[in-house]
């Protein structure tokens, strides 16, 4: 056995102490989403820059590190949740999500995965939960909707560069050539 000195235990105690303070520090930086048992609590993110208190809660999931709930900040944008979430994963398919839309409160943020070579793309690229995302849809996503030309995909999407995203299905009864009728038509296959 090999005899340690008082001095030498508190030494060898107060450096173990110091590296558990340190591993933790890192750990409470990194921070983790909360997955769906425990949604309640979220994870704050500011984007840099931003002095601005956190309002926006949104959802990321799908080819994502951390799914989960996050807060950030107004005016933050889909880059920056994203990049709260730890980042996508290499089968993500980032071209498929537009990085620099702006956040809105209770937006979900969908990263599918990249088709498997020969796939073809449809309408069931965007969708969540079998809905159609209106923040993600691509015009011939949502022309794939009944009673949706192409010609009125376009001014959706149009209405969400110019606007910024849907906050909720209503929002569609803003764009013209889609009334209250085509709203609820659309409200179960569509999301914000």
């Amino acid at each position: 056995m090999i005899a340690v000195s008082r001095r030498q235990a508190l030494l060898l105690v107060l450096g173990l102490v110091a590296v558990l303070a340190l591993v933790g520090t890192r750990l409470a930086r990194t921070g983790a989403a909360e997955g769906p048992a425990r949604a309640g609590r979220l994870t704050q993110a500011v984007p840099s820059g931003s002095a601005a208190a956190p309002r926006l809660v949104v959802h990321v999931v799908g080819a994502i590190r951390r799914p989960g709930l996050y807060r950030l900040a107004e005016g933050a944008r889909v880059a920056d949740a994203l990049a709260r979430a730890g980042g996508a994963l290499p089968r993500a398919d980032l071209a498929a999500v537009n990085l620099a839309a702006p956040l809105a409160d209770g937006q979900q943020v969908i990263v599918p995965r990249r088709a498997p070579p020969g796939a073809v793309g449809s309408a069931a690229d965007a969708l969540v939960g079998g809905r159609v995302s209106l923040a993600t849809a691509t015009t011939d996503q949502l022309d794939e909707l009944p009673g949706i030309g192409p010609v009125t995909a376009q001014k959706i999407v149009d209405w969400r560069t110019t606007h910024g995203p849907f906050r909720s299905v209503d929002d569609l009864d803003r764009i013209p050539g889609i009334g209250p009728a085509r709203v609820e038509q659309l409200r179960d296959l569509v999301t914000p």
